[in-house]
Parts: C-alpha cells; sequence; structure tokens
C-alpha cells in the first residue's frame, strides 16, 4: 500500500467523521445550566459548536437563544414521532447528543439532521415574528391584495430569513471542508429536506373585518405550520426514505438512489447512505441502548406490540394502582371539583 493511498484514506476517515458528528450543536438543548446566550465570552464556553460557529454566535448573540430553542423542539419532536418505536430520540448527555446512532448514515441520522435544521428554521422565524430579534421582523414582502379578493396584511412569518439562518449555521460544519464525501452529501441534502417540509407547509390565515361578525372586508396573512405538522411530514419522508450512494455527473459529485430501479429521490425526500440496526440490543459500541426494559402494548401488532418491540425475548407483566380524578362537577363560580378514583391496570415492559 503506498504512501499517497495511505494518506488518502486517512483523510477520508477524518471527514467522514467530521461529517458524521455535525449534529454536536445539538448539545445546546442540553445547557439549561446557561442563561440567556447575551455575551461573545458565552460562545467561547458552548459544548459542540466548531470554530465557525463560535464566530457566527459572536455576530449573532440575540439569535442564539432561538438557536437553542430549536435544538430543544428537534429533540422533542423526534421523541414524539418515535415514543412508540425500538429506536425512540433517547438523548445522552455526552457528545453526541443522540449517541454513535446519528455517526452512522441510518434513516434515524436523516431524520435527526432534517428535523435539526427544521427546528432551527422555525424557532428563528417565530422569534422574528414575535419582535424578539433586531435584525428581523415580519415578511414585509407579502402585502397588497391577491387574487383571491383579500389584502396582504398582519405579521406574515418571515421564513425567508429563519431558513437562510439555518443553512449558514447548521451547514456550516459540511460547507466549512467541502461538501465531498458521501456523508456530507447526505447531511446536507436532510438539512434541506427538513427546512423544505416548513416551507412546503406554508399556509395563510386570515381574520375577518365588518359589522356584526361579517366578513365584508379580510386581511390575510402567511404562518409557518405548527412543528408538530412538520415532524409528522418527516415521519412520513422517514418511513418511505431512499438508500442512496455517491456517483458522478461530470465533475460534480451527487447521490443517486442505490437501487436503481427506483425512481431519484426529490429535495423533499429523506436519503441514507447505511441500514440501521435492529436496535433490539444494549450494544454500547453503536450507541444502541436496546429494548429491555420497554413499555409495550400486548394487544397491538405494529411496532409498539410486545412481540415486536421485545425482539421476541418476551415481556414482563405488572399490576400498578393509577389514582385518575373523576365525577368532576362544577361549582359556581369558579371551581372545580373531583373525586380520586383508583384502578388498577396491567403494565408490560420488554424483558
Amino acid at each position: 500500500m503506498s504512501p499517497e493511498y495511505s494518506l488518502r484514506s486517512l483523510l477520508l476517515i477524518i471527514l467522514a467523521t467530521f461529517s458524521a458528528n455535525a449534529s454536536n450543536w445539538l448539545y445546546l438543548a442540553k445547557l439549561s445550566s446557561v442563561g440567556s446566550i447575551s455575551e461573545e465570552e458565552t460562545c467561547e464556553k458552548l459544548k459542540g459548536l466548531i470554530q465557525r460557529q463560535v464566530q457566527m454566535c459572536k455576530r449573532n448573540l440575540e439569535v442564539m437563544d432561538s438557536v437553542r430553542r430549536g435544538a430543544q423542539l428537534a429533540i422533542e419532536e423526534c421523541q414524539y414521532q418515535f415514543r412508540n418505536r425500538r429506536w425512540n430520540c433517547s438523548t445522552l448527555d455526552t457528545l453526541p447528543v443522540f449517541g454513535k446512532v446519528v455517526t452512522q448514515g441510518t434513516r434515524e441520522a436523516a431524520f435527526v439532521y432534517a428535523i435539526s435544521s427544521a427546528g432551527v428554521a422555525f424557532a428563528v422565524t417565530r422569534a422574528c415574528s414575535s419582535g424578539e430579534l433586531d435584525k428581523c421582523g415580519c415578511d414585509r414582502t407579502v402585502q397588497g391584495g391577491s387574487p383571491q379578493g383579500f389584502q396582504w396584511s398582519g405579521c406574515s412569518d418571515n421564513i425567508a430569513y429563519g431558513v437562510a439562518f439555518s443553512q449558514s449555521f447548521v451547514d456550516i460544519r459540511e460547507r466549512s471542508k467541502g461538501a465531498s464525501s458521501n456523508r456530507a452529501l447526505m447531511n446536507l441534502h436532510n438539512n434541506e429536506a427538513g427546512r423544505k417540509a416548513i416551507l412546503n407547509n406554508m399556509r395563510v390565515e386570515c381574520k375577518c373585518h365588518g359589522v356584526s361578525g361579517s366578513c365584508e372586508f379580510k386581511t390575510c396573512w402567511k404562518a409557518m405550520p405548527p412543528f408538530r405538522k412538520v415532524g409528522n411530514v418527516l415521519k412520513e419522508k422517514f418511513d418511505g426514505a431512499t438508500e442512496v450512494e455517491q456517483s458522478e455527473i461530470g465533475s460534480t459529485k451527487v447521490l443517486v438512489p442505490k437501487n436503481s430501479q427506483f425512481k431519484p429521490h426529490t429535495d423533499e425526500d429523506l436519503v441514507y447512505l447505511d441500514s440501521s440496526p435492529d436496535f433490539c440490543d444494549h450494544d454500547l459500541k453503536n450507541g444502541v441502548l436496546g429494548t429491555s426494559g420497554r413499555q409495550c402494548n400486548k394487544t397491538s401488532k405494529a411496532i409498539d406490540g410486545c412481540e415486536l418491540m421485545c425482539c421476541g425475548r418476551g415481556f414482563h407483566t405488572d399490576e400498578v394502582e393509577v389514582v385518575e380524578r373523576c365525577s368532576c362537577k362544577f361549582h359556581w363560580c369558579c371551581s372545580v371539583k373531583c373525586k380520586p378514583c383508583h384502578r388498577v391496570v396491567e403494565i408490560h415492559t420488554c424483558r
């Protein structure tokens, strides 16, 4: 093996590792002990940021609390969408936040990157619209009359600013080294797919004006979808994600479906490079926590059912007493009084 070949292989490994850890900035969601990110010195202490992200932090101090909110949104939504699956977006107090699962080019990593970039775009846009940021406000390009007969008015969400900031901050790790490795291309594609999930689901909200509630005159504005909608869209994209490999078109490196019989993916689809583990057994080497001790649904035949969730290992059944509010009555004025009701339920957990 020639020295040149060895050096080239080493560089490829370094680049792949660099790109695989591009989600380290999500550790911002864990920094509950850090107050508002309002001083440049704080940027230097933020764990998980590369130097260029630190520099962005210093230039955009007022935006960084929104970036942190975006990271928290992404983690919460990931855990909601995968709450009934073997991999349930469990987080660690180390880097990377989701463990080694995101260092592999799997479907799960694709979803994490997509929902994370969407989270930043969403949170920054929301901060613009609510007047928290001096650098941006409502989208003033949406104004005047519309072909549908209503008047554009109110505060349209400035999604263009949120998306642009997400691109600059989230994509910077891959772009700083050049998007040439297949993992960097995968990350950048899924980052953009996450932002598209917001852009393609923008909605028009309106308010009627007139006498006695009539709608003689209507003003409307453009609004982002609820973040739950974004999560639902990306979860569907996860289920239909395309396995890809790197190819060259001229001098440009691109990702194409690994199976040539599959139609090419679009900018809105998620793509992945590696097959996922089954997530059944505890495997620290690959960052898999396993499903032992997870609750399952005894009557379900889906992935949340005990047969699939427990990977054939069987499950324990325990009876627990729960206390619920019942026989609630409204008392004038103004309180609701309920009685405590006790009932015994069965809890099933994987062996």
